[in-house]
């Protein structure tokens, strides 16, 4: 384990927070790998949690994104109140998402978090060309990185909300059977999968149907 400790703490959306965490001696990772991290705390050291790390591989922090579920009285809550300063533990990295090669990312919430490293990093390298995301959330207020998203994919990038129309989102509705024979052509292509359970699901089985090949990862 790696002690390290958090220098910024602050919202993204209402309700998901990024943490900047100062980046231990020796450390390094690469795109789509996640840590276990834990409080450094009586309390809370053998309570770690599985969290994808967000930021590129060459920066001099370590940055995650982590979504807050009011209901639960657990680690994400104590961190979510935590202040600069608070020592936590890590673990050595592990693969949470491999990139395969060129596809779809689609995600919905928080399951955008374990794509973001990726999609920096072939970003910085010039290789999103054509590449395609679609992004499901309740609202707009809940897209995570939306700027950055839209930037990296241009107009490629399909936000879509299921309980509001909105100019920010391109589509309203859900991510379902009808939306993605609509709009999945080439079936030969990867594809990226991270979301809820039900979500991830139903995408694996509508593209498993189709004939795609999905690399999925439950989230929240």
């Amino acid at each position: 384990m790696f002690q390290t400790e958090l220098l910024l703490r602050e919202f993204v959306t209402h309700d998901v927070q990024r943490y900047i965490l100062a980046k231990p001696e020796g450390f390094s990772f690469t795109p789509g790998q996640a840590i276990d991290m834990a409080i450094d705390e009586p309390k809370w050291r053998d309570q770690g949690r599985p969290f994808t790390l967000t930021n590129r591989v060459d920066d001099r922090v370590l940055e995650l994104m982590i979504k807050s579920y009011g209901s639960h009285d657990g680690v994400t809550q104590h961190l979510a109140q935590s202040q600069p300063g608070q020592k936590l533990l890590i673990s050595e990295p592990f693969d949470s998402f491999n990139y395969e090669g060129p596809g779809w990312f689609i995600a919905a919430g928080a399951g955008i978090t374990p794509f973001l490293a990726i999609i920096r990093d072939l970003a910085d390298r010039g290789q999103l060309d054509g590449q395609k995301l679609i992004y499901s959330n309740k609202t707009a207020g809940d897209i995570i990185q939306q700027r950055e998203l839209e930037a990296a994919f241009g107009e490629n990038a399909h936000f879509v909300c299921t309980r509001e129309n909105s100019p920010l989102c391109t589509h309203s509705g859900h991510v379902d059977d009808a939306f993605l024979r609509e709009h999945v052509r080439d079936l030969s292509e990867e594809f990226y999968v991270c979301g809820p359970p039900a979500f991830t699901e139903q995408v694996k089985k509508t593209l498993g149907d189709l004939g795609g090949n999905t690399r999925s990862m439950e989230f929240g």
